[in-house]
């Protein structure tokens, strides 16, 4: 069996726009892609580390423990072996406590593409391939998330292409979210339970090449 390991934020955890509750375990993107690798023959596992507010590499002045980067080394170590690791992380760096642009955010993935290559994984164990996923871009905030985001639509921009330029610095595997997927009208931020299931079934092909080489 395959290990896959998804570390990402609220838009992977599967918040439902508009309110605090969570999609069903089966309806959110993680676990479309491991049906759908699943119907292809591919005997995979698709584990989900998903915390809400986790940034790349900020910490929260409010909440503890959102800083993407703090423990990440250990999390690929509990998990491994690993085939691959899948890092969408992003949209959190743009809330309105920090001041980050594309770029800022782009050189916080860069990190942790960097842990995750430096886990200390039992001798003999393989390097997992890395997936880098940006984000699909942030609309006008509503609800709960207009003070939380405002300016981050702005903030956003070209997020797409500065992660596309890191990925492929470092040699990772890239896939935008935001070419398949668009976020919420009800709360300019996460995902829909409709677009759960389109980036599970679009990243399905794209998962399933990395395995196989």
């Amino acid at each position: 069996m395959e290990h896959l390991l998804v570390y990402g934020d609220s838009l992977t955890w599967g918040i439902i726009p508009g309110t605090r509750q969570r999609l069903a375990p089966e309806r959110r993107w993680p676990l479309v892609l491991e049906r759908e690798l699943r119907q292809q023959g591919r005997d995979v596992r698709v584990i989900e580390d998903c915390l809400n507010g986790r940034r790349t590499v900020w910490e929260d002045p409010f909440k503890a423990g959102r800083n993407g980067l703090t423990g990440l080394e250990q999390r690929i170590e509990v998990n491994s072996p690993l085939a691959l690791v899948v890092l969408m992380l992003g949209t959190n760096d743009f809330q309105s406590v920090h001041q980050n642009g594309a770029w800022q955010s782009s050189q916080g993935v860069a990190a942790l593409v960097r842990a995750v290559r430096r886990a200390p994984i039992e001798p003999g164990m393989p390097a997992p391939r890395i997936l880098v996923i940006a984000p699909p871009p942030i609309r006008t905030p509503g609800g709960e998330m207009t003070e939380k985001f405002a300016g981050g639509r702005e903030r956003s921009v070209g997020v797409g292409e500065a992660f596309r330029r890191v990925a492929a610095e470092l040699e990772c595997a890239f896939f935008d979210a935001g070419e398949v997927v668009h976020v919420s009208a009800l709360d300019g931020v996460h995902l829909d339970a409709d677009q759960h299931d389109v980036l599970g079934r679009a990243l399905a092909p794209a998962v399933a090449s990395l395995l196989a080489t």
